[in-house]
């Protein structure tokens, strides 16, 4: 839909507080593409806070997508990532900027503001799978943003605000505070919802007094708030970085390398045999390797890690929708192999540079009983370590309404391997199936067109004043709704329960 300029599009313009913008009209629903919600992050802003917006006399184009953060997407055998990510760098400084898709009419409408994945290290609000359209379509107004990445976004540099990238979303919502209702959106009714690291940004900025009164309702799609470090612990990574790039490891020697300059050292970092140690005193990494750059705490942003904020009341006011797909980790070990190829030793290996209790842990997943291979061990541990049990830690200490899912449908792409995966549900969240559909694509051929209407509609009645047909998620009464079945569970704790604080 971003790419269509038929002759049947009109223009449409609205006021914003930095002056006028100039968007497109189409069967019945607003589109506007690239508006400015801070200024450009360039020269010596490259490492500030979000600063306001000039405001212009003239009316800004607001027709086309425009720059975003620099990143590089690597293809994948198999499966067609860009429709999940995006095409990668569209260069340009001026890219803290966000869409809005809102019907033709209305006023008050809920509003829904999307926070992409992608490791923090790439992704775009642009992505087709994420098409805000189809909540246009059924009377949301739909928001998503840029924001600053890697190193410019989440490197806690001497002499460099921390978790710039978590500042810039705050400056998104305050954005859309102070301008939705233009665009027919009721700023007091916002809904902010993303997947997997848009997702556990969402869960820090619910305990974050800085973003407190921004947003009324979370749905956390594949995240939690147990992907934060130190920022003691984080320095080891400027260090890496700065020798990778030959610079002191402060703001000025960071600033001598032009953002696309910097990739080639953002990825050999990312690798995950590079040497780097990122375990914090109780021997764990929180983020199990998949991404180097995550949000600090121990700043103004996230004084805390965002589970002991929780535990003392910060985000009780949020209603929450949090969940997971049941087989996360499929995404990063079926279509490189190497579920199938890694042995004991090696899962052994890498699950202790994150855990501890590598050895018990695979035990408990299985490892060593017969016809077991460690390789599924390894990803069954993995889906829960990572993504799944610490979702459910912070459904059990959120202090607010909290409702559980889980999205069980089964992709049959990798000869029916790839299954219930890391970002399955997102095409069936945007109602965007046909992105996502074919040989190569996420979902495979033929996925049910009527489970993507049941859980569009999940989402957008959240939205709207909070309804879900199903019971609240507490410690003592773990009800977890499977998407798919349409049947809510009682669940039991997790294998990985007792190797997770």
């Amino acid at each position: 839909m971003q790419d269509d300029h038929s002759s049947e599009i009109a223009s449409t313009t609205i006021k914003t507080t930095a002056g006028a913008v100039r968007g497109s009209r189409v069967g019945g629903i607003r589109r506007f593409l690239g508006i400015p919600y801070a200024a450009p992050p360039a020269g010596a802003l490259r490492f500030s806070e979000p600063q306001p917006v000039a405001a212009s006399v003239t009316i800004r184009d607001a027709t086309r997508p425009g720059p975003n953060a620099p990143q590089r997407i690597r293809d994948v055998p198999g499966l067609a990532v860009r429709a999940l990510v995006g095409d990668g760098w569209v260069e340009g400084d001026d890219y803290l900027t966000l869409n809005v898709w809102t019907p033709e009419s209305g006023t008050t409408l809920p509003v829904m503001v999307f926070i992409h994945g992608g490791g923090f290290v790439l992704g775009s609000k642009d992505a087709p799978v994420q098409d805000g359209s189809s909540f246009a379509r059924d009377g949301v107004v739909c928001v998503a943003m840029n924001y600053r990445m890697g190193i410019n976004g989440f490197l806690p540099i001497p002499g460099v605000p921390t978790n710039l990238g978590l500042r810039d979303m705050i400056a998104s919502l305050r954005w859309v505070q102070d301008n939705i209702a233009s665009f027919g959106g009721d700023a007091g009714n916002v809904t902010v919802f993303g997947e997997s690291a848009g997702a556990m940004a969402i869960a820090d900025l619910m305990t974050s007094p800085l973003a407190k009164g921004l947003f009324h309702r979370a749905i956390i799609e594949s995240g939690h708030g147990g992907m934060t470090r130190d920022v003691t612990i984080a320095q080891r990574l400027v260090k890496k970085l700065a020798k990778l790039l030959k610079i002191a490891p402060d703001r000025t020697g960071f600033a001598s390398i032009a953002p696309g300059d910097a990739l080639d050292a953002v990825e050999k970092v990312s690798l995950p045999m590079t040497r780097l140690d990122l375990r914090g005193p109780d021997g764990r990494e929180p983020v199990f390797g998949i991404s180097r750059f995550v949000p600090v705490h121990g700043d103004d942003v996230l004084p805390e890690p965002p589970l002991d904020a929780l535990k003392k009341g910060a985000g009780a006011e949020i209603d929450l929708l949090i969940g997971t797909n049941a087989e996360e980790m499929n995404l990063y070990l079926i279509p490189s192999g190497v579920r199938d190829k890694i042995g004991r030793l090696l899962a052994t290996y890498v699950l202790h540079r994150s855990q501890p209790n590598a050895r018990k842990v695979l035990r408990a997943y299985g490892m060593g009983q017969k016809g077991r291979k460690p390789g599924q061990a390894l990803t069954d541990a993995m889906n829960d370590l990572v993504f799944r049990w610490p979702a459910r830690r912070f459904a059990e200490e959120h202090q607010g309404r909290t409702h559980v899912y889980e999205f069980e449908w089964r992709s049959p792409l990798f000869g029916g391997e790839l299954g219930a995966s890391h970002a399955m549900e997102v095409p069936f969240v945007f109602d965007t199936l046909p992105v996502a559909t074919g040989n190569e694509g996420l979902c495979g051929p033929n996925p049910p067109q009527a489970l993507a209407e049941r859980v569009h509609k999940i989402w957008l009645d959240f939205a709207r004043d909070g309804t879900l047909p199903w019971p609240a998620f507490t410690r003592e009464n773990r009800n977890v709704h499977h998407l798919a079945a349409a049947e809510t569970i009682h669940e039991r704790p997790m294998a990985a329960a007792p190797f997770l604080p």
